[in-house]
C-alpha cells in the first residue's frame, strides 16, 4: 500500500483551501515553487491530476479524496497533539504550521447557538474553521470531504458518516412596527404576502417560500425577494424597513418582547429539523465537537420528539 507524504496532502489541501499557489505558500510558509513541486510529486505519484487549473481552483474526484484524507491525518494529529498535552503539558505542538478542524454550519445556527457551542474547545487550542452555508446544502461540503462535520437539514446519514438529531429550530415571520401598520396592519395573509418583500439569506434560502406555503397551504409560491447574506444582516435590513424575513425564534425573541419587530404571522412557526453528520472514526476532537454540539443544542432547540 503506497504512504502519501503528509507535507504534500497538506499542499494540496492548503491550494484548494486558500484558492491558488500564492495564498497556499505563504500559508505553508514555504516558497510557490516548493508548493508545485510537491504537488507534482503527489500527482505522479498517484497517476492522474489532482487539481484543474481553473478559476477558480478546484479539486478533481481524485484530489477530493486526497483532501479528505489530508483532513483525516489533521484529525488524527489534533488528536495526538490532545493526548500529549494531557501526558506531558509543557510538549510542543508538531509545528506543521496552520492546520484547521473544518466544519460546515448553517448561518441561522451560527448566529444562535453553535457559536458557545465551540466556546471551551476554541478556548483550548482547537484550531477550528467554520464554513457558513444553508442548512440545505452544508452537508455537500461534508460529502465532497471538505469537513469532517456539518449541522444540516438532512436527515439521512452520509455513506462513511453518522448521523444524530439536534433539534428543531423555530422560525416567526418578522416585520419593523412601522412596516407592519403600513403594509400588512392584520398580519400576512393570501392577499398581501406576494406584495411584500421579503429579506432572503441568498438564493439558495427557500425558507421564506417554505413559511408562505406551509401558513397557507399553498403547493406553488412567488415572492419578491432581496437577498442579505446574513442572518444578523437579515434583522438589521427588516428593522431599516427593507420589508419581511423569516428568521430564527432564538434569534429575534428579545427584539419582538421590546417591541422593535412585530411577529407578522403570529399564528404560524416553521420548523426546521437540524442534524449533526460527521465522519465515522474513532476521535477524541471528533467525540468533543459532537458532544459540545449537543449539549448546545438540547438547551437552545426544541426537541424533535
Amino acid at each position: 500500500m503506497s504512504t502519501f507524504d503528509p507535507d504534500a496532502l497538506e499542499c494540496l489541501a492548503a491550494i484548494v483551501e486558500e484558492g491558488g499557489f500564492e495564498r497556499a505558500a505563504q500559508r505553508l510558509s514555504i516558497t510557490q515553487s516548493a508548493v508545485s513541486q510537491r504537488l507534482r510529486a503527489l500527482e505522479a505519484q498517484v497517476g492522474t491530476v489532482l487539481i484543474v487549473r481553473s478559476r477558480p481552483l478546484k479539486a478533481t474526484p481524485a484530489g477530493q479524496l486526497m483532501i479528505k484524507h489530508a483532513k483525516m491525518m489533521r484529525l488524527l494529529r489534533a488528536d495526538l497533539e490532545k493526548d500529549l498535552k494531557e501526558l506531558a503539558p509543557s510538549s510542543a505542538a508538531t509545528g506543521r504550521g496552520e492546520e484547521r478542524i473544518s466544519v460546515a454550519i448553517n448561518a441561522d445556527s451560527i448566529a444562535t447557538w453553535a457559536l458557545p457551542a465551540l466556546n471551551e474547545l476554541a478556548r483550548a487550542g482547537l484550531p477550528v474553521e467554520i464554513i457558513a452555508d444553508d442548512q440545505e446544502f452544508t452537508h455537500e461540503w461534508l460529502r465532497e470531504g471538505q469537513v469532517l462535520g456539518c449541522v444540516t437539514s438532512l436527515g439521512q446519514a452520509l455513506r462513511g458518516c453518522r448521523m444524530e438529531p439536534l433539534g428543531v429550530m423555530d422560525y416567526v415571520l418578522i416585520a419593523q412596527p412601522d412596516f407592519a401598520r403600513e403594509h400588512c396592519p392584520r398580519g400576512l395573509n393570501t392577499q398581501n404576502f406576494h406584495r411584500l418583500p421579503f429579506i432572503a439569506f441568498n438564493r439558495k434560502d427557500h425558507l421564506q417560500h417554505a413559511f408562505v406555503s406551509e401558513a397557507f397551504g399553498l403547493q406553488r409560491v412567488l415572492l419578491k425577494q432581496r437577498f442579505v447574506p446574513s442572518s444578523e444582516g437579515q434583522v438589521r435590513a427588516v428593522l431599516a424597513g427593507w420589508g419581511v424575513s423569516v428568521v430564527p425564534w432564538l434569534l429575534v425573541r428579545e427584539l419582538i418582547e421590546r417591541g422593535e419587530l412585530v411577529n407578522a404571522a403570529p399564528k404560524h412557526r416553521l420548523g426546521v429539523a437540524l442534524h449533526w453528520h460527521c465522519w465515522n472514526l474513532s476521535s477524541d476532537v471528533l467525540d468533543a465537537l459532537s458532544a459540545a454540539l449537543r449539549a448546545a443544542a438540547k438547551l437552545s432547540l426544541r426537541s424533535s420528539a
